[in-house]
């Protein structure tokens, strides 16, 4: 990979009828030099207030309300989260949810190149029976890597998710005719301008 960035995942609670979808739990993985920078992983719990969820939400959020209502809010981690996702190509697995979400918090800013591993992946091993992250990762033998990298943790957990989008990109990156395209053409090669 010749290009450093940044995975990115939001768990969130869904759509609710007089609600607006927000995140409850994020997850940064940063890729440098072609490796994931395991110390410079973060997640945090965020606090949403009493608001319910989607009873399909994914995620562990009904046995973690205790932790989220102590959790910081979005708004207080965001020097630290703005500093981080700032200047990086920013990756994720089907983009809309965190390329949404950062838009609502920093409308003024624009983030990435993003780079979506839904849409590559497509491209790079047709005829799956899914494409879904779990999927993927189980399927291409990634699981082992992935769980290094979070011991505990499984699918739809912000962490996990995030750890499984930069171990996905680098393999995909380590596939024949994939190994030298830069950031810029990832980007448009998904739809994640």
């Amino acid at each position: 990979m010749t290009f450093d960035a940044l995975a990115v995942d939001f768990e969130t609670t869904g759509h609710v009828p007089g609600f607006p979808n927000e995140p409850w739990q994020i997850g940064l993985v940063p890729l440098i030099g072609g490796v994931v920078e395991a110390d410079g992983m973060f997640d945090s719990l965020l606090n949403i207030g009493e608001r319910p969820f989607n009873k399909h939400a994914p995620g562990r959020h009904a046995q973690l309300r205790a932790q989220l209502a102590v959790a910081p809010t979005l708004h207080w981690l965001w020097p630290d989260l703005f500093r981080r996702l700032c200047g990086l190509p920013l990756v994720a697995h089907n983009i809309g949810t965190e390329r949404s979400i950062l838009s609502a918090n920093a409308p003024l800013h624009v983030f990435g190149p993003w780079i979506d591993t839904l849409p590559l992946a497509r491209r790079a091993w047709p005829g799956l029976e899914s494409y879904a992250l779990e999927h993927l990762v189980t399927c291409l033998g990634l699981d082992v890597a992935v769980s290094g990298l979070c011991p505990g943790r499984g699918p739809h957990d912000a962490l996990y998710d995030a750890a499984a989008c930069a171990v996905l990109l680098l393999h995909l990156l380590e596939q024949p005719g994939w190994r030298d395209i830069p950031a810029e053409e990832l980007s448009e090669m998904s739809g994640g301008f």
